[in-house]
């Protein structure tokens, strides 16, 4: 591939756009429209592609969906409940964890595979996760989809991280719900970026 590849000015306008449009949106805002397993699938190929210190590719997905999201939700509500007390307990959590689950069509459970020898630190590849995840939700954005990481109490408990397969070494990142939008796509905006910049030029 040459770097002429790269050179064609208007192909940056849609990746800006796609960066731009995408937006947080819970599962009880999505409609019942089935999400294609193809799409499923671009997402979680293009999370693979996120950058990766030392090579280590330390993320793993754990897809639910149809009937196993019932399972999932009866989990995540069984976990919440177990790690609160009678004081920190909230009924509205608790049930929005179960409601969640069934509200969208997919659920990928995010999780961190810790390299053996720890060479590569735990930021880098906590990081690397969250990079993947960000791949995930642009694409989602470019097909339509909104997306919610969620990483409460139970999505990343040491319970979760058992859940779905991943030993003592590694951890649960939470879960990235994904569904069609009812209705418009939302607006949001940000504040100005040049109060967050600062340019060093000498």
């Amino acid at each position: 591939m040459t770097l002429d590849f790269f050179k064609n000015g208007p192909d940056m306008l849609p990746v800006s756009q796609v960066i731009r449009n995408r937006r947080t949106i819970k599962p009880t805002q999505y409609s019942q429209r089935d999400v294609d397993e193809a799409i499923v699938n671009e997402l979680l190929e293009n999370a693979n592609w996120a950058p990766t210190h030392g090579m280590t590719e330390p993320w793993r997905f754990t897809v639910f969906c149809g009937d196993a999201r019932i399972r999932l939700a009866e989990f995540l509500a069984d976990t919440y409940k177990s790690l609160t007390t009678e004081e920190t307990f909230k009924q509205k959590k608790y049930d929005g964890m179960r409601a969640n689950a069934t509200c969208a069509p997919v659920v990928i459970a995010i999780g961190m595979k810790r390299q053996a020898s720890e060479k590569i630190s735990l930021l880098d590849e906590l990081l690397a996760v969250a990079c993947a995840v960000q791949n995930m939700h642009l694409t989602a954005a470019a097909y339509g989809l909104g997306g919610f990481w969620s990483t409460n109490v139970a999505a990343t408990s040491t319970q979760m991280r058992d859940f779905i397969g991943l030993e003592e070494n590694d951890q649960a990142l939470g879960l990235f719900y994904l569904g069609y939008p009812q209705g418009d796509w939302p607006e949001s905006s940000r504040g100005s970026v040049e109060a967050k910049v600062r340019w060093v030029r000498d």
